[in-house]
């Protein structure tokens, strides 16, 4: 049955404070970012942890530890290294549907993006406008160009958001980065919570329902909207502060170091 509105917020919030906190993060993929102080390197490690998170945890934290232990996720390194070096770099590596040709060719497009730019930030907030009430609109753009110059023709690592994909992933690494809190590191200034849009996958989608936010089956971009229009009636200011807290719940509550 879904949960009476007039008890979500307090139950949202009870959820926050019991588990919004370090010692789940073993369980999230979002530990990878805690290692790192430089704003340059945490939004660089966010952007590949988030590509590679689909599928099973245990898997998900194998295949990150395996790309960070082959190759120093920072601006420098990049572009200190060759196009040829890169792609080369992880031949054998396999998550899922992702080839390590495909690694090396998002990591060839991350390093032209920082030659551009100077850093994802900078990218992202070219493609932002102050009028827009989401960020979709900036994300596509950004994602765009920075599909640009892969080399691969495959995209599981990097969906476009405007053909109408909720993105998952993409969301996540923007909570990522514009969040600040014990969980979300937010190396990302100046922008603002209340344009972010909820990271939508099985999970998220099934507590949704059971909240009564949503009816809608397919867990797509107008579903994600709408389920974070409701937590918008809750909390305005950032609508998905509740996402980690709430997805611990369905993984046992318990500290997870695979």
């Amino acid at each position: 049955m879904p949960v009476k509105k007039q008890y979500t917020f307090h139950y949202l919030e009870h959820i926050y404070f019991q588990y919004n906190d370090y010692q789940y993060i073993f369980t999230d993929p979002v530990m990878f970012l805690h290692t790192h102080t430089d704003k340059n390197s945490c939004e660089l490690t966010g952007l590949v942890v988030s590509a590679l998170s689909y599928g099973r945890v245990a898997q998900i934290h194998k295949s990150i530890r395996e790309v960070i232990n082959s190759i120093t996720l920072s601006p420098e390194y990049l572009l200190d290294m060759s196009d040829r070096y890169l792609l080369s770099l992880f031949s054998g590596f396999k998550h899922r549907f992702t080839s390590g040709e495909e690694v090396g060719s998002f990591l060839v497009a991350c390093k032209n993006i920082y030659r551009i730019h100077g850093s994802l930030y900078q990218c992202f907030l070219s493609h932002y406008k102050d009028s827009h009430t989401t960020f979709v609109p900036a994300l596509t753009g950004f994602i765009r160009e920075l599909r640009s110059f892969f080399t691969e023709t495959k995209s599981s690592l990097l969906p476009d958001p405007g053909k109408g994909s909720a993105c998952k992933r993409l969301h996540l690494f923007l909570r990522w980065m514009i969040r600040k809190d014990e969980i979300d590191p937010g190396p990302w200034s100046g922008l603002p919570c209340s344009k972010l849009i909820i990271p939508l996958d099985t999970h998220m989608h099934r507590i949704a329902r059971d909240f009564g936010f949503t009816r809608r089956n397919q867990a797509d971009i107008k579903t994600a909207m709408e389920i974070t229009g409701e937590f918008i009636k809750i909390n305005p200011a950032d609508p998905v502060k509740y996402d980690f807290a709430l997805t611990r719940i369905g993984m046992g509550k318990t500290r997870n170091h695979s």
